[in-house]
C-alpha cells in the first residue's frame, strides 16, 4: 500500500510531536525534582509557614539558654551560607527580637529591632548566598547576668558557637558574631575564652553593644583577625554619656558605648590607618578598605537612640557592609525603615 505525500507529512508531525511532549515532560519532572531537593527540610526543622522559611527550637542546651533557629526553606548550593548568630538584648524575648505588625494591645517591643523582617530583606535582596540567623536568649533575658551566674560560663558559650558551625558543616558556613545591647557579652565572652579568632569567623557586629570591650583583652585579637582580606569589624553606637533618665545619667562616663567604641577606634588606630568623615549627624571611622567600619551616632538633644540604630535598618547595615548592596539605592542606615513588607503579621 502507498502512503500519499501528505499522509507521511501528517505521521512524522506527530512523531515529532510526542518527542517534544516526552522532552517537556522530562524537564518539568527534572525541574520538580530539584524544586524539591532543594526544599527539603533541614533536619529537626519545620515550615515557618510564612515566608519560605523552617525554624527550629533549643532549649536549655546549655542550660537556661533558648536558641531559635531560623533558615531559608529553599538553599543555592552555589552561594555562601552566613550563619548569623544574634546575641539578644537585654529584656528582650526571641518573639520581640524578630517582630511583627502590633496591634493596639501587642506589647510595644515587637515594633523595635524587626530581626526577622531585615532578614528577609537581606534575603531577597542577595538571592545569590544563603543567610541563617540564630537567635540566642539567655535565661534571665541578660547575657551578662547568665555569665556572672552560670559556671563556666565563657566555656558554654564557645561550646554554642562550636555546636552550632558543627550543624551546618555541611555548608561551610562562614560566621557572623551579631549581637544588640547586652549581646554583646556573649561576644565578648567567645572572645575572652579563646585565643585567636578563628578563621571562619566573618564578620563581628556590635549594635550599639560593646559594652564590654577592654583594651588589654581584645585589641591584639581584633588586630590578628583583621589581617585576614575576608573578615569584617562592624560598630554601631550613640552618644550616650549625655543622657539623663529618670534624673540619673544613664551610663557611667566610661561605661556606655560612645566611650567604649571610641577606645577601641583610638586602639585600631595604633595598627590601622582610619579615614574619619564627620558631620552633624555622624562620626563615620573606616579602615582597611571598609572592612573595619567604627559608625558614632551625634546626640546634642540627650536622646535615647539606644535601639533606634538597629530598627533603623542597622541589622541590614551590619550584614551588607562593604558588599555590593551597600548603596542607598538598596537601603540607607537610620533612615526610612526599607522592609516593611517583611513584616510578619
Amino acid at each position: 500500500m502507498l502512503i500519499s505525500q501528505a499522509a507521511m507529512g501528517v505521521i512524522k508531525n506527530k512523531i515529532r510531536n510526542r518527542s517534544y511532549y516526552k522532552i517537556i515532560l522530562v524537564v518539568i519532572f527534572s525541574t520538580c525534582c530539584a524544586i524539591l531537593s532543594h526544599s527539603q527540610l533541614l533536619n529537626d526543622f519545620k515550615d515557618a509557614g510564612s515566608f519560605k522559611e523552617q525554624e527550629l527550637w533549643i532549649k536549655n542546651e546549655p542550660e537556661d539558654v533558648t536558641i531559635c533557629i531560623n533558615a531559608p526553606l529553599h538553599f543555592n548550593k552555589k552561594g555562601e551560607t552566613y550563619l548569623v548568630l544574634y546575641a539578644l538584648p537585654n529584656g528582650n524575648s526571641i518573639e520581640w527580637t524578630k517582630g511583627k505588625k502590633i496591634k493596639t494591645s501587642d506589647d510595644w517591643h515587637f515594633d523595635i529591632q524587626h530581626i526577622a523582617a531585615q532578614t528577609r530583606f537581606v534575603r531577597g535582596l542577595d538571592k545569590k548566598n544563603n543567610y541563617i540567623v540564630v537567635y540566642l536568649m539567655a535565661g534571665q533575658k541578660s547575657w551578662p547576668a547568665w555569665k556572672r551566674t552560670v559556671e563556666n560560663s565563657k566555656i558554654k558559650i564557645k561550646n554554642i558557637v562550636d555546636s552550632l558551625a558543627d550543624r551546618f558543616k555541611e555548608y561551610h558556613p562562614k560566621i557572623i558574631l551579631n549581637g544588640h545591647s547586652g549581646g554583646g557579652s556573649f561576644i565578648f565572652g567567645y572572645l575572652d575564652v579563646i585565643e585567636k579568632i578563628p578563621h571562619h569567623i566573618e564578620r563581628i557586629c556590635f549594635l550599639d553593644s560593646d559594652y564590654g570591650y577592654e583594651d588589654s583583652l581584645h585589641t591584639h585579637k581584633f588586630v590578628d583577625w583583621l589581617q585576614n582580606k575576608n573578615h569584617h569589624l562592624f560598630v554601631l553606637a550613640y552618644n550616650d554619656s549625655i543622657v539623663i533618665f529618670n534624673g540619673k545619667q544613664l551610663v557611667s562616663p566610661t561605661g556606655g558605648t560612645w566611650y567604649r567604641s571610641r577606645l577601641m577606634q583610638r586602639k585600631l588606630s595604633a595598627s590601622f590607618s582610619f579615614q574619619t568623615i564627620a558631620d552633624t549627624s555622624f562620626i563615620n571611622h573606616s579602615a582597611l578598605n571598609g572592612r573595619v567600619r567604627i559608625i558614632l551616632k551625634e546626640n546634642p538633644n540627650g536622646l535615647i537612640y539606644h535601639t533606634v540604630q538597629v530598627e533603623k535598618n542597622g541589622f541590614i547595615f551590619s550584614l551588607l557592609s562593604n558588599t555590593e548592596f551597600n548603596k542607598h539605592k538598596y537601603f540607607t542606615y537610620f533612615s526610612e525603615r526599607v522592609y516593611e513588607e517583611f513584616i510578619n503579621d
